[in-house]
């Protein structure tokens, strides 16, 4: 298969013309990658993680560009043109939303605040308004607000989905493509790698922060989230 791109924490290889495989990585980075470990068994709990909720978000009626899991480390995907866009939606103050507006960590906010990233790891993505976007021909003014209705809805249903297994879900990122039927899809990955997930009744972080800020074991905190997910 043609390899198409590598990042961070996963793999990207063509399988034909419409379909890609992805592969998860071991690899943990933070802070722009000047931190960063291999640990054993990320990837696998990334990949399930990450099926199960595209399967959810699919069975919503939220396009997607997932089709299916095809091994511990591998899935089955649509090929997507993604837009060089982070799409950030918050529920609960925390990381660089307290450092920049001075917010208390674990502030519930009123309501979703939605928020756009400039995706350039040389400028270290940026936090972009509207106009930003359009003046770099990142979006059209369509796809936007096809954009941002679709993560407000994801955010319904992964909020209340994560509820019903103890789990806070703190914020989330999501990335977008034009899928082949040039319809605008969800793509890359839901994981503890993109989702800040706390446990409801003790605030205990389970994601990613516990590697960013050496807060304890980072495959504890993801099996435990893989293990409520499936009814474990």
């Amino acid at each position: 298969m043609k390899l198409l791109y590598e990042g961070k924490a996963k793999i990207v290889y063509e399988l034909d013309e419409n379909r890609c495989i992805i592969y998860f990585k071991d690899t943990a980075t933070a802070f722009d990658a000047t931190k960063k470990a291999e640990i054993q068994g990320k990837g696998t709990v990334n990949n399930a993680l990450s099926s199960i909720l595209f399967a959810l978000l699919e069975d919503s009626g939220i396009k997607t560009h997932f089709i299916k899991k095809l091994s511990d480390r591998e899935m089955l995907v649509w090929k997507a043109r993604r837009f060089d866009v982070e799409v950030v939606v918050r529920n609960v103050a925390a990381g660089s939303l307290c450092r920049r507006l001075g917010l208390d960590e674990g502030k519930r906010l009123k309501r979703p605040l939605l928020e756009l990233f400039y995706k350039n790891d040389k400028l270290h993505d940026p936090l972009i308004c509207r106009e930003h976007l359009f003046l770099l021909g990142l979006m059209k003014d369509s796809e936007l607000k096809e954009v941002r209705r679709i993560a407000l809805r994801v955010n319904s249903i992964l909020k209340n989905f994560f509820e019903d297994h103890g789990l806070l879900l703190v914020d989330f990122k999501l990335e977008f493509g034009l899928l082949p039927d040039r319809s605008v899809g969800v793509i890359d990955e839901i994981s503890p790698d993109t989702c800040r997930l706390w446990d409801m009744k003790t605030g205990e972080k389970l994601d990613k922060d516990r590697f960013r800020f050496d807060l304890g074991d980072l495959m504890e905190g993801y099996r435990r989230i893989l293990q409520r997910v499936q009814g474990g």
